[in-house]
């Protein structure tokens, strides 16, 4: 009787192995989970997904590097790709193919229960910066996307305004790190602060 019950017992565990098994599970390709740059048959740079899944580093409300502040403010997350974030920490620089995503949103004062300050409210669009030193010429390349755009060419010329700026003032290569406090302890660690680049 009990090897009997025993018996019964097991093939139900198995039974129970196979089916959790058998369920389907959401797939997640590895270029969207570590952000690896995929670039399409026409040279632009494939709009990066999964980029939640990657190293959060900050949220800006409101920047601007412009002397006139704009009168819409708009709140701005910055991720980049975690093999790079482990790179930056142990070394204080971006290894080839780092990818940032700073993604835009809209800024909102009242609504539910919310009586002071302001929360992010409507999706705006992607600004992306990559390094690929074998694509581009300069290193360093910059992309826009807008809500919906599956693929988007690199902004021309190369040495734009957007790299001229990150290229001057950016603390460490072309990132500013100045703006994500954890970074830019690191990089005073490492000693990889540009001189160019104005930290205080």
């Amino acid at each position: 009787m009990k090897k009997s019950l025993c018996l019964c017992a097991c093939a139900l565990l198995l039974a129970g192995i196979a089916s959790w098994i058998a369920m389907p599970r959401p797939i997640v390709r590895a270029a969207e989970a570590v952000g690896t740059p995929q670039y399409g048959a026409d040279g632009k740079l494939v709009r990066p997904t999964g980029y939640r899944k990657w190293a959060y580093l900050s949220s800006g409300y409101g920047m601007s590097y412009s002397q006139t502040a704009s009168d819409h403010l708009m709140f701005t997350n910055v991720f980049v790709t975690p093999s790079s974030y482990d790179y930056y920490v142990e070394h204080g620089t971006w290894p080839d193919k780092t990818m940032f995503v700073l993604e835009i949103y809209g800024s909102a004062s009242k609504g539910s229960i919310n009586q002071h300050g302001n929360y992010q409210s409507d999706f705006m669009g992607l600004d992306v910066e990559v390094k690929d030193e074998k694509r581009f010429e300069d290193k360093w390349a910059y992309f826009g996307f807008d809500g919906t755009e599956s693929s988007s060419a690199a902004t021309k010329p190369s040495k734009n305004d957007c790299w001229n700026c990150h290229d001057k003032n950016a603390a460490v290569e072309h990132s500013f790190v100045q703006f994500y406090p954890e970074l830019l302890k690191i990089a005073k660690e490492k000693g990889t602060i540009k001189a160019t680049a104005r930290i205080e």
